[in-house]
């Protein structure tokens, strides 16, 4: 009800903006021509948590876990400390979209801020709704919000965020800033390992027999993300077998998809949720051994993404840098 509410106000806000734009002064740069501030959202599903947003010029939509059916938002009034514990402890965690009302308020604060366009890059489409329910929603602003759907999350959709940043100083569109990013959406992997199929199992990932089974032989799955989906990549048996697949395909990505790029062309990352900073520490150290020549980042997965992995999973991205 409250975000109908919202709906209907933004709604009779947007007809008293188009009413008054007649009269606007426009601002033009030294060529005479229009002066467009574009600004760049996403949500913590990037791994750029709102502090890091408001320091770095970028917009950060918090992304809604629930636990025990309250409502937390993150970055907000839930840490990744406290999510952890919340999973060590069994509580029924879930996660959701964001609400129509929260999304719209953020909109429309950015043009209250003075901006004449936006770029949102919201998680894959391929993962959660939330990119087609904006999607909805921006045809509302005529074109003045450019919804980005390059089919990335975490760390590929961090260098995304990072792209659009850099892509809009050196003065494009919105509208062109999404094509771009769109253009070059696959221009990326995902692999990631997890340290129990217990999440992915209540996810309906796996049937119950199957985690069941993989828990009694040690077994590790690694899946990986080329743009869409979450998929099966590999089962390998203990820890360290995942940790090895995993670079193992890394490096292929190297000899094969990305051979013609330049190192400066190149972003790998290192991910995970890890309840211990110094087992963070150590992945990033063994990632960096592999690669050497290569900058190498760790972030940790963003609190939604834990719901579905759990405490201790791992992961390693490779991207195109624009």
């Amino acid at each position: 009800m409250q975000d109908c509410k919202y709906f209907f106000a933004r709604q009779l806000h947007m007809l008293e903006e188009k009413v008054s734009a007649r009269g606007r002064v426009l601002n033009l740069n030294k060529e005479g021509e229009m002066d467009v501030k574009t600004a760049i959202m996403t949500d913590t599903n990037s791994g750029i948590t709102v502090k890091e947003g408001t320091a770095q010029g970028i917009y950060v939509l918090p992304m809604p876990v629930i636990v025990d059916e309250v409502s937390y938002m993150e970055c907000v009034d839930i840490t990744h400390k406290q999510l952890f514990q919340f999973l060590q402890e069994d509580r029924d965690v879930s996660t959701s979209q964001p609400s129509p009302g929260d999304l719209l308020a953020m909109w429309d604060q950015i043009f209250a801020d003075g901006y004449d366009e936006i770029v949102y890059l919201p998680m894959s489409s391929g993962l959660s709704s939330s990119c087609q329910t904006a999607n909805q929603f921006a045809v509302e602003y005529e074109g003045k919000v450019q919804v980005v759907d390059n089919h990335r999350i975490s760390v590929t959709l961090r260098s995304s965020v990072h792209d659009a940043k850099r892509l809009a100083q050196r003065g494009k569109s919105a509208k062109e800033i999404k094509e771009i990013l769109e253009e070059h959406a696959y221009e990326a992997s995902i692999y990631i390992t997890v340290n129990s199929l217990k999440y992915l199992k209540k996810s309906g990932r796996v049937t119950p027999a199957g985690a069941a089974l993989a828990d009694a032989l040690n077994l590790k799955p690694v899946l990986t993300i080329q743009g869409e989906k979450l998929d099966a990549f590999a089962k390998v048996r203990g820890s360290k077998s995942s940790e090895k697949k995993m670079i193992e395909a890394l490096k292929q990505d190297l000899e094969t998809r990305f051979k013609d790029y330049p190192k400066e062309s190149i972003a790998l990352w290192t991910a995970g949720t890890f309840a211990d900073q110094a087992e963070a520490d150590a992945w990033l150290t063994k990632v960096k051994e592999a690669f050497p020549g290569y900058p190498v980042v760790y972030n940790p997965l963003s609190c939604n993404i834990a719901c579905h992995v759990g405490v201790d999973a791992k992961g390693i991205g490779i991207c195109e840098v624009l």
